[in-house]
C-alpha cells in the first residue's frame, strides 16, 4: 500500500487531535486533559495490540525499542500538556496548532539532519525554509 494515504489520514488524526485539544482547554487543567487523552490512547493502542496478538502475529519486542517508545511517550506527554496550557492562554488553534506543528516538523527535521545524517534535498530545504516563514507570520502580532 502506498504512503501517502495513510500519512494523510495520520494528518486527519493529529488535526482532530489538537482541534478537540483547543474544545477542551478551557473546560479541564492541562494535567487533567493530558490524562484522560493519555488514557483513552493507552486504552486504543492495547485493542490494538491484543487484536495483533490474537490473530498470532510475532510481536518482537527489544530493550532499546522499549525505551525509545518510552521516550517518545515522554516528549507526547510532555506536548499534550504545554499544549493546553497553550490553548489555555487563549491561542486561536488557526495560530497555535500550526506553529506547534510547524515546529515539530522543523525541529525533527533538523534532528534528522545533525542526529541521524539524513541527507537534504534542495527542495526540501526550501521546505523547511517556508515552514519557518510560515511560523513567523502566525506568531507575528501574538
Amino acid at each position: 500500500m502506498n504512503w501517502l494515504p495513510l500519512a494523510l489520514l495520520t494528518a486527519l488524526c493529529l488535526a482532530l487531535y489538537n482541534f478537540f485539544i483547543k474544545l477542551a482547554a478551557d473546560h479541564v487543567p492541562p494535567a487533567v486533559g493530558a490524562v484522560v487523552l493519555q488514557l483513552v490512547a493507552a486504552g486504543l493502542g492495547g485493542a490494538w495490540l491484543l487484536k495483533l496478538k490474537l490473530q498470532g502475529q510475532p510481536l518482537a519486542i527489544s530493550g532499546k525499542g522499549l525505551g525509545l517508545a518510552a521516550l517518545a511517550g515522554l516528549g507526547v506527554g510532555l506536548a499534550e500538556i504545554l499544549t493546553f496550557v497553550v490553548f489555555q492562554r487563549g491561542v486561536n488553534s488557526s495560530v497555535g496548532t500550526p506553529v506547534i506543528v510547524g515546529g515539530s516538523v522543523l525541529l525533527t527535521a533538523v534532528l534528522g539532519l545533525v542526529v541521524l545524517r539524513e541527507a537534504l534535498t534542495l527542495p526540501q530545504a526550501g521546505g523547511l525554509l517556508l515552514i519557518v516563514a510560515g511560523i513567523a507570520l502566525l506568531a507575528r502580532g501574538h
